[in-house]
Formats: structure tokens, C-alpha cells, sequence
């Protein structure tokens, strides 16, 4: 196919952190990437942050927003050798996934599940690298294993939920309305606390399937960290991804010892190309199957056009979105 001397991106505003669509240069993709004609990007906390200027990118990644796609193979680079012109693949990026094309490492690129469509396979890459790092290889959750996921209607959380329980744990999550604990426990949670009305330490006090939380997936931070200490069970695991209740907070570290707590903490974009690469092999691995037997897919809460970008922040700034949030190309 003929591939454009321009592609179209989402340019952000310095001044007022607005978003608009304008023009640049076409990639050419470096010996160890590919270059894709996307099909659909995901929408990411991160991209916000970034946008805001509070999550800069690494210097060595497009400063474009997006971080994950889906779509086709138009050119690879010279070290290419598993992907050809013509794969339809999804991809975690290095920034830049907010544009008609864009460039990826050939081996943060999978390829579209059995059962998932194209467009609905970009909102793989960013939730199932970030859970499987984390939870899998960080935490090593196991079967009958108890799990909470706070933030259980995002799009990582309805991840987590799902291969929780396709692992065999017994999954605990918090969400923040009847509609999205609804959704949660529909996922497979075994119960799903309102955190706006209830108080999620006291909820899981007791647990039926044993005593406290042997995993647990934190995005919010802030006071949660005192009540995860309480909640986990001995020799439980705690990993932060985010702290969207904020990084400060006082915390009584008495538990740590006397659990044998492991506290860990991660963000996906520092990661070596090498770390994200195992990761992909590993997902394609053991992550694959599940898709195909029916037992994980992707929740897509709303698809919006490309020139429709600053509605899909605005659906995610207003937090009331369960799964995931896609630009359509």
C-alpha cells in the first residue's frame, strides 16, 4: 500500500492544555520497529497526566500522547522478522498512539486474539502489561489465593478481575457506585464494596474463603495504604500503580513486620524494552488461551472518533466510564 508522506495526531496545547488534531512528518520505523496504520488507540490515566504536564515521557519516546493501538502492518524495520506487511496486530507503544500511524518495537506487538476484533484489541496492550507485570510476575498471585483490586471499573481493574479469577483467586475489588460494583461482581468478583458508602476496611474484615487479602492491586494511594496494611494477610503482597488520592500519607509500618509484608510499586513506561518484551512473550503465553476459551475479553465502555479526543479525556476526567475508553481511526 502506498503509505503517506504526513499522518494526522493529536497536538496538545501548552498554554491550556487543549487538545486539537494537526499534521506531521511520517514516521519510518527504526530497525527494530514497525510501522502501523492504527485502527484504534487506547485512552490511558497516563495520557492525562501527560497532557497536563504532570507525566512527561521518557526522552526517548514520542512525545505524542497514546500508548497503546490497534491496526495493520504497513513497513517494518530491517530487524523485523516475526511480523510482515499486512499483520493486523495490537501494540504496546512508546508514546505516539494518538495518530493515524505510528511506530512501534516489534517486540511489544501481539497479535489480535481469537474472538477479539481489531478495534476492540486496542484496549489489550496497556491493561494486560500492567496487570501481568505487576500482579503475576511482581506479586505472584496464585490459585485460591485472596486478591482485591481497588478501582474495579477501570480499565485495569475489570482486567485484574477477570484473570484473578481465571487464575483460580478469589477476587475482592472497590468501585464507586452500585452500577460499577454491579459490573465488577458480573466480571467475577466475589463482592464488590461502594467505597463512597462503605467502608471497604471493614467490609472485608472477614472474609468467607480465609483471613485477609494475600494480594493486592492499589491505584489510589493516600489513606488506602494504612487500610491495604490492615486488610493484607500474612506474608501478603501490595503493589502501587498510581496514587490518584495522592502520594503523602502517615502510615503505621508496624503491620509490615509483623505480616511479613512485601511492598512493591511499579510504572510500565520505565520499563527496559527487554522487561516489556518478556512481558509480551509471557501475556501471549499464558494470557492468550484464556482469551480464546472465553474466560477474559476486554470491556470497552465507549468508542470515540479520532477528532472526538477531547470528549473521550472529558469521559474519563469524569470518572463515571466502566472498562475501557477507545479512539476510533
Amino acid at each position: 500500500m502506498s503509505i503517506p508522506t504526513t499522518r494526522r495526531i493529536v497536538s496538545v496545547n501548552k498554554d491550556d492544555h487543549s487538545l486539537s488534531i494537526s499534521s506531521e512528518a511520517m514516521p519510518s520505523p527504526a530497525a527494530n520497529e514497525v510501522l502501523i496504520k492504527v485502527a484504534a488507540a487506547g485512552i490511558n490515566r497516563p495520557d492525562l497526566m501527560q497532557r497536563y504536564g504532570l507525566y512527561p515521557p521518557p526522552a526517548d519516546a514520542s512525545p505524542v500522547l497514546g500508548l497503546e493501538v490497534s491496526g495493520e502492518v504497513v513497513a517494518i524495520g530491517s530487524e523485523v522478522s516475526r511480523w510482515k506487511v499486512g499483520d493486523m496486530i495490537c501494540a504496546l507503544c512508546n508514546g505516539g498512539g494518538y495518530a493515524d500511524y505510528t511506530v512501534a518495537p516489534a517486540s511489544q506487538c501481539l497479535p489480535i486474539p481469537q474472538g477479539i476484533s481489531l478495534r476492540d484489541a486496542a484496549a489489550l496492550p496497556e491493561t494486560l502489561f500492567t496487570v501481568w507485570h505487576n500482579v503475576f510476575q511482581r506479586c505472584h498471585l496464585k490459585a485460591g489465593e485472596n486478591f482485591l483490586v481497588h478501582g474495579g471499573s477501570s480499565g485495569i481493574g475489570t482486567t485484574a478481575i477477570q484473570l484473578g479469577k481465571a487464575f483460580g483467586a478469589n477476587v475482592y475489588t472497590t468501585a464507586g457506585n452500585a452500577d460499577k460494583c454491579a459490573a465488577c461482581e458480573n466480571l467475577g468478583a466475589i463482592k464488590a464494596i461502594n467505597y463512597k458508602t462503605d467502608d471497604f476496611l471493614t467490609a472485608l474484615a472477614d472474609t468467607p474463603t480465609g483471613k485477609g487479602m494475600n494480594v493486592i492491586l492499589d491505584m489510589v494511594g493516600g489513606d488506602y495504604v494504612q487500610k491495604d496494611l490492615k486488610l493484607a494477610a500474612n506474608d501478603g503482597r501490595i503493589v502501587f500503580i498510581a496514587f490518584q488520592a495522592g502520594f503523602n500519607t502517615e502510615v503505621n509500618f508496624v503491620p509490615v513486620l509483623m505480616k511479613r509484608l512485601t511492598i512493591t510499586a511499579s510504572t510500565l513506561r520505565a520499563q527496559s524494552g527487554e522487561q516489556k518484551a518478556k512481558i509480551a512473550a509471557e501475556i501471549e503465553e499464558q494470557v492468550y488461551p484464556l482469551i480464546a476459551e472465553g474466560k477474559f475479553s476486554p470491556l470497552i465502555d465507549k468508542v470515540f472518533r479520532f477528532d472526538e479526543v477531547s470528549a473521550a479525556h472529558g469521559r474519563m476526567e469524569g470518572g463515571e466510564h466502566i472498562g475501557k475508553i477507545l479512539l476510533s481511526f
